[in-house]
C-alpha cells in the first residue's frame, strides 16, 4: 500500500486508492471507503481535493446512516452534494449525475424525516 504523505503518492496510487474507496463503498464498507477516499484527499493537489472530501462526506452520511444516525447523515448529505456539484456530469471515472441521484433516491425519506430504515439491498452504488 502507498504511504499517505504527498511525496509518497504517485497518480498510480491515488487511481489505486480511488477503486478501493468505489469498491467498498459499493460493497457497503463506508467508513474503509472513507479511508481510502481520504488517503487520496490528503496527496492531493488542487482541483481533485474536493472531490475526495465530497466521496469522503457521502461515505461517512452513509456510515451514519447505517449506525442509525439520521441526524448526523442529515448533516453531512448537503456538504457531499455541494463538493461534488463542480464535478458534473463526471469526473476519474465516476458518474457524478448519477451517484448524486443514487444518494438521494436512498435518502429520500430520512431527508424528509420519515426514516424507513437502512435496506442494504437498495443501498447506493457509484455508477462508472
Amino acid at each position: 500500500m502507498t504511504g499517505t504523505e504527498p511525496e509518497e503518492f504517485s497518480p498510480e496510487g491515488t487511481a489505486e486508492a480511488l477503486a478501493e474507496g468505489l469498491a467498498l463503498f459499493d460493497a457497503g464498507h463506508y467508513h474503509d471507503a472513507h479511508e481510502a477516499f481520504e488517503r487520496c484527499w490528503l496527496a492531493s493537489e488542487g482541483g481533485d481535493a474536493d472531490f475526495f472530501k465530497g466521496l469522503i462526506q457521502a461515505a461517512i452520511c452513509l456510515h451514519h446512516y447505517v449506525d442509525r444516525n439520521v441526524e448526523g447523515a442529515r448533516k453531512l448529505y448537503a456538504g457531499h452534494r455541494r463538493l461534488l456539484a463542480p464535478y458534473l456530469p463526471s469526473h476519474r471515472g465516476v458518474d457524478v449525475t448519477a451517484f448524486l441521484a443514487e444518494m438521494q433516491r436512498f435518502l429520500g425519506a430520512a431527508l424528509r424525516g420519515s426514516d424507513a430504515g437502512y435496506d442494504f439491498g437498495t443501498r447506493p452504488r457509484v455508477p462508472s
